[in-house]
């Protein structure tokens, strides 16, 4: 079963639901791309996955019914009952929660146990959710989720292109990133200003960096003057040798630096900072 448009508008009627603008509110009414999604994600029977925004269930439905055990997390307590409603006799977990808030939901993801997810993201909440799952969440082995196509953009971006910043290199750090597809807004209701895109997200093996701590660290603070040399952003934190010994050029900006690069730099800074008054194996690197 899937929820075209009529059954999303009638399943919002019966339970006197208008989407909230606060929450980016924007359902999925079209079954060919959700079963675009789910063929995509490659749903596989007893699967594991998680559905962040479940909505109206279009898309939970999808998944379960590919054969996949589902927790789908939904922070609009209006919505609940509607879930609850179309979710009824399938394999799905409904639970209430702030996404954004990973400790809320992260202990039902079972340890030991590989999980993916798979969702149409609240627009507002997207970069955030995305880096903390890969941060915070190393059972979520891969993802496949539906989000503004400017932020597909930046999350893909490599050094050199101008999307290019700090999510694309924390993004990079611990996992592959691709663009899968494009998707208008007239398969959504009601219509986003914005095109969305299709992004698969697999995780890596073994992070790209082995002190990537360090590396946000360093590259945030260049990123926050990005149109700065690294010898200017970087002043006082990096020494003429430390970019010497990471073979980093002092002119370059923070935009032209991949995690290699990032993590030479982290680690002749590291080595060369003298650690605070009291503190033993302080990296010396400013945040």
């Amino acid at each position: 079963m899937t929820l075209g448009a009529a059954a999303v508008a009638d399943l919002l009627r019966r339970h006197e639901i208008r989407p909230r603008r606060s929450l980016g509110q924007h359902f999925v009414v079209d079954p060919n791309t959700v079963m675009r999604i789910v063929r995509l994600a490659g749903v596989t029977p007893g699967e594991r996955i998680v559905e962040i925004g479940a909505g109206c269930g279009a898309l939970t439905v999808a998944l379960a019914d590919a054969g996949a055990a589902v927790l789908a997390i939904e922070i609009d307590g209006r919505l609940l009952r509607a879930l609850t409603e179309v979710c009824a006799e399938r394999s799905v977990e409904v639970l209430q929660a702030d996404a954004t808030e990973v400790e809320s939901w992260a202990p039902r993801l079972a340890d030991g146990e590989c999980w993916r997810l798979v969702a149409n993201l609240p627009y507002n909440i997207a970069v955030p959710l995305l880096l903390d799952t890969l941060d915070r969440l190393p059972q979520v082995t891969a993802m496949l989720v539906m989000v503004q196509d400017e932020v597909a953009e930046r999350l893909v971006a490599r050094p050199g292109q101008s999307a290019y910043g700090l999510p694309s290199l924390k993004v990079a750090c611990r996992a592959r990133a691709e663009i899968l597809g494009r998707v208008p807004p007239t398969v959504f209701w009601p219509r986003p200003r914005v095109s969305s895109a299709l992004l698969a997200i697999d995780r890596l093996p073994e992070p790209a960096a082995g002190n990537i701590d360090d590396l946000y660290r360093l590259a945030r603070r260049a990123f926050g003057q990005r149109r700065k040399m690294l010898r200017s952003s970087l002043r006082g934190v990096v020494t003429p040798g430390d970019f010497a010994e990471a073979g980093v050029d002092p002119a370059a900006r923070p935009g032209e630096l991949g995690v290699a690069d990032w993590s030479r730099l982290a680690a002749a800074a590291a080595g060369s900072a003298t650690p605070p008054a009291g503190v033993d194996g302080a990296s010396g690197i400013a945040s």
